[in-house]
């Protein structure tokens, strides 16, 4: 999916359409005060009265993206679940490193969360030499958002129709044709490696700064092939102006019936990327499951689950501990793409 880097930060706040009425304050006496705090559990006392006051959610990439889309509807939901507005800021740069960064080092106190992506909690740990996190240390594990798939786009003159098509045109001639992908490093590009790799055969990888750019050049001609997010390039594959070669997840979360990847002759081929919301290390667990099951509950409505639908999004919410395995899974399997890759960023 198209992520540009430019570091900016800019904000949108969603505000629930009615405000619960204020309940009237009661008064406590000095001592009752004090006490009340240290008969309860620290966290019981935190997670009883949260959200007490606006919550941001930190989006490491510019708006108008598939992550900020997610961003956005999610906040949304939130705010009216919560009665408290979710503001949704966007941190990007540095292929999401400067705003998970951001988090990691933000208060421990539910306030203030990260959706972070493939490339911020899976790919960057084994991509950048140096990264100011650990995704998997730095931050509590809340929930999973969504998966979807990347596909194989080709302009419709290019001579194979299909992955089988495709592959055999590549290995007769190796190194002739080329495919753009969001960028170094990126799923996309890694993906296609991946298949490169399976397949025996070769075509140029060529870098792009997001999906926008790679689709104009693919629908142009100016590049045969590319790989990107289904959402970014489903209107252009609907209006006939790009051709799928394949989908890099088993299944087609859209709903077009698209081929994958799999049912072309690669078992097993299943790669999804995603988007999860994390908390900065040391929140308290009774904040996270609080978090957590809302994000479930308002990820599993109907009129969200036909939203995501629309965007080739498959809502997938998980509870904390699922979000953890989950998590290394995807670290591990990432770390043999990028070594195959040869991607590096310094």
């Amino acid at each position: 999916m198209s992520h540009s880097d430019h570091n900016t930060s800019t904000a949108s706040i969603f505000r629930p359409a009615s405000r619960r009425p204020a309940s009237r304050r009661r008064m406590l006496g000095a001592s009752a005060a004090l006490l009340l705090p240290m008969l309860l559990p620290a966290s019981g006392w935190a997670a009883g009265s949260y959200p007490s006051k606006a919550v941001t959610l930190v989006v490491p990439y510019t708006p108008g993206g598939p992550t900020d889309i997610v961003g956005r509807a999610l906040g949304q939901a939130l705010s009216q679940k919560w009665g408290q507005s979710v503001i949704i800021e966007n941190r990007p740069g540095a292929g999401g490193n400067i705003g998970s960064a951001y988090v990691a080092r933000s208060a421990p106190d539910g306030y203030t969360l990260v959706l972070g992506v493939t490339g911020s909690h899976a790919i960057n740990k084994w991509l950048y030499k140096s990264l100011p996190y650990d995704p998997q240390k730095d931050f509590a594990a809340v929930s999973l958002a969504v998966v979807y798939s990347n596909v194989i786009v080709a302009n419709p003159k290019f001579p194979a129709n299909n992955l089988k098509e495709l592959v055999a045109l590549a290995q007769k001639n190796p190194g002739k044709y080329s495919y753009g992908s969001d960028g170094n490093g990126s799923a996309s590009h890694l993906s296609m490696e991946l298949l490169k790799e399976r397949g025996k055969f070769n075509i140029v990888h060529v870098p792009y700064r997001g999906s926008a750019p790679l689709l104009n050049d693919v629908v142009g001609g100016t590049i045969p092939l590319g790989i990107t997010g289904l959402p970014s390039a489903g209107p252009l594959i609907e209006g006939g102006k790009l051709k799928v070669i394949g989908l890099t997840t088993a299944k087609d979360y859209s709903g077009h019936n698209y081929p994958t990847i799999e049912s072309q002759g690669f078992p097993d081929f299943d790669i999804a990327p995603f988007s999860a919301v994390f908390a900065p290390k040391g929140t308290p667990s009774a904040i996270v499951d609080k978090i957590s099951a809302d994000i479930r509950d308002v990820m599993s409505q109907p009129a969200m689950k036909e939203r995501m639908a629309k965007l080739g999004l498959m809502p997938m919410p998980t509870t904390p501990e699922e979000t953890q395995k989950f998590l290394a899974k995807q670290i591990a399997e990432w770390q043999k793409a990028v070594k195959i890759s040869g991607a590096s960023i310094n």
